[in-house]
């Protein structure tokens, strides 16, 4: 017997969840320049708590080949990424928008 989710009424094997909520979100891309010059590219508007963040971090940063963190709940990677993110983020599922 399989487990249902609370959430979608589904059994957890074919669980949509996580696809919905990529679907709903919005979510904005920008570049900020920081001290000395250093770009930085900012993804705003993911709800961390419908979504594992850590692994969407750990996916963008193999992605693009740079150093990131999570803060105030933006992830922030390291250079000018806006056209990889965006393609990455696509790909996956997720409504982006480039500022």
């Amino acid at each position: 017997m399989s487990d249902i989710c609370d959430v979608c009424g589904l059994p957890k094997e074919i669980c949509a969840c996580e696809d919905i909520a990529r679907e709903q979100q919005k979510i904005n891309i920008a570049v900020d320049k920081r001290r000395y010059g250093k770009m930085m590219t900012i993804v705003d508007g993911i709800d961390a708590h419908e979504l594992d963040i850590d692994a969407l971090i750990t996916q963008l940063k193999s992605k693009c080949a740079c150093g990131g963190t999570i803060k105030d709940g933006k992830i922030e990677l390291q250079g000018d990424h806006r056209i990889k993110v965006k393609e990455t983020l696509e790909k996956m599922g997720f409504t982006v928008e480039v500022i």
